[in-house]
């Protein structure tokens, strides 16, 4: 097979699908024809990249770069440029859109387009092949009214609906200015005409697709909008939908919330940005949020609603120590949502928040994902004792296989305890990657009783009830005493259904953020 053009990007995983090579594949006019989409993952090699690639013997190839495979491309874009002079580089993404802060792969590429490509791709690709090129190498992206751009939602293949993430997006941008995210440079949120959009959502649902991952950063920040979107998918209810939304935490009106809770249980899962609850950090970063507001609507989904609750917090942030973080963590505990992700701040291109890199002496990591390592405020060994707290908490409180054993780890001081945990299973174990389920199981029963000082007999029947619960092939020995395994469940969504905890235990009320 040979293409004219070919729309790349690296992914970091097989199951995510490259929804930007989707928008310029749509919008590539009679270019189309011509153009292919051809995705890898970060297993790959970079040569076993180029040779698929030259393969098709392009004469133009598009590269979509972002923070986690820019390392990667630089690589490929080198190679490319050895064996294959003649073939037309073309850059885009956000980590190519912010000059003069660009990344080593921009001196290896023909052309970069900054911003958005819809346009200006084709536009460029015509020039190319026409041998009409521009002599500049930056070009600004030009930007579409919404409704003249082509949706991409045929584009998404049967292998990609069968095994692959599903990203749609009924708006683009987002009408807040919190420094720590590129969205800050956007002026306002603009939606898609609706009607266009459902009917597209229809024909997804014809073809079997049941997870739809929206990529909007704000949601429910139209609430007419939201109604609509989440009425049509009610009306088409079926076992296996499940819907994935970004929300404002603090804006949850009655009428949105009147809709939400007609939803039956596990059928949505919201990503709930709160970052920091210290009024110092949210007004250093520009961020509005209003605090009580957003712990009661937390409340109330979880009182009165199904939804799984994936919430956000930012460890590095300009002013934050880990006294700051521990008392975020733990109002944002104390509310009880499934899950809570501890971010470690990373160095955006031109995202806002780099006005303090000097000021508060920021250290990043010369490399992507260019995490912090240290500031005015935050050692370099507190920023790797986070590190290790954010890997075990995704490992031990989201995974939704500790609901026994997690609140006898945090007791009542939740931050400090699982901090003193998390340095005390390293030390323990060695390592904060790649530990098999049983002896996560062993380790923290271990922790229990020789750490904390737990009743061996608490600490058993806790780690005895998450082994259970946690499907684990085999039979487990803790203490000497043999669990049976579990039966095995086949299941849509495994991580969020562990979170179904059992009522009918009095833990219930210590905690259900594992």
């Amino acid at each position: 097979m040979t293409a004219t053009i070919l729309l790349t990007t690296i992914n970091a995983r097989y199951m995510h699908t490259a929804f930007a090579l989707r928008y310029l594949y749509a919008n590539m006019g009679t270019l189309q024809a011509d153009t292919h989409i051809i995705e890898f993952t970060l297993q790959e090699q970079a040569t076993q990249i180029v040779e698929q690639l030259l393969s098709y013997q392009p004469k133009i190839i598009g590269l979509s770069v972002y923070i986690w495979n820019v390392t990667l491309l630089n690589t490929v874009s080198q190679l490319l440029k050895q064996l294959a002079p003649d073939v037309t580089l073309i850059a885009g993404g956000p980590e190519v859109s912010h000059p003069p802060d660009l990344p080593c792969l921009a001196q290896s590429v023909d052309y970069i387009i900054t911003g958005p490509g819809e346009l200006s791709f084709p536009e460029l690709c015509q020039q190319v092949l026409q041998q009409a090129a521009p002599s500049e190498i930056l070009l600004a992206g030009k930007p579409a009214p919404l409704e003249a751009i082509t949706l991409p939602y045929q584009y998404y293949s049967d292998e990609d609906i069968r095994h692959r993430l599903i990203y749609v997006e009924a708006s683009r941008g987002c009408p807040f200015q919190c420094e720590f995210c590129l969205s800050a440079l956007d002026k306002t949120a603009k939606p898609f005409p609706l009607d266009a959009f459902l009917a597209a959502m229809q024909q997804l649902l014809d073809r079997g697709v049941r997870n739809f991952k929206f990529i909007d950063r704000t949601f429910n920040l139209k609430i007419s909008t939201s109604i609509a979107i989440l009425t049509f998918f009610l009306t088409r209810m079926r076992d296996d939908l499940y819907l994935h939304f970004e929300v404002v935490p603090d804006h949850l009106p009655s009428a949105l919330k009147t809709v939400l809770a007609q939803f039956p249980p596990n059928h949505l899962q919201f990503e709930i940005g709160i970052q920091s609850f210290d009024t110092a950090i949210q007004q250093a970063i520009s961020r509005k949020q209003n605090n009580e507001k957003t712990k009661a609507n937390i409340s109330w989904l979880r009182e009165h609603t199904g939804a799984h609750l994936h919430t956000d917090l930012l460890f590095g942030l300009p002013q934050d120590t880990l006294e700051n973080f521990a008392a975020s963590f733990n109002q944002l505990v104390s509310l009880r949502p499934q899950e809570i992700q501890v971010g470690l701040l990373k160095r955006l291109r031109g995202a806002p928040i780099n006005r303090y890199t000097e000021q508060e002496q920021m250290i990043y990591h010369p490399q992507a994902p260019y995490t912090l390592l240290a500031s005015r405020t935050i050692t370099f060994q507190a920023m790797q004792q986070m590190q290790r707290f954010s890997r075990f908490w995704d490992m031990f409180g989201n995974s939704g296989r500790f609901h026994h054993s997690l609140p006898l780890i945090m007791a009542e001081d939740p931050f400090r305890r699982f901090l003193s945990f998390s340095d005390a299973l390293y030390t323990l174990a060695g390592r904060s990657w790649k530990i098999a389920l049983k002896r996560q199981l062993e380790l923290v029963y271990t922790l229990l009783v020789n750490h904390f000082h737990v009743d061996e007999r608490l600490a058993h029947a806790a780690v005895i009830q998450d082994a259970k619960h946690s499907g684990i092939k085999g039979h487990l020995m803790i203490n000497g005493v043999t669990s049976p395994p579990a039966s095995k469940q086949g299941i849509a969504n495994k991580r969020q259904q562990r979170h179904q905890r059992p009522v009918n235990n009095k833990d219930d009320n210590a905690l259900n953020a594992g």
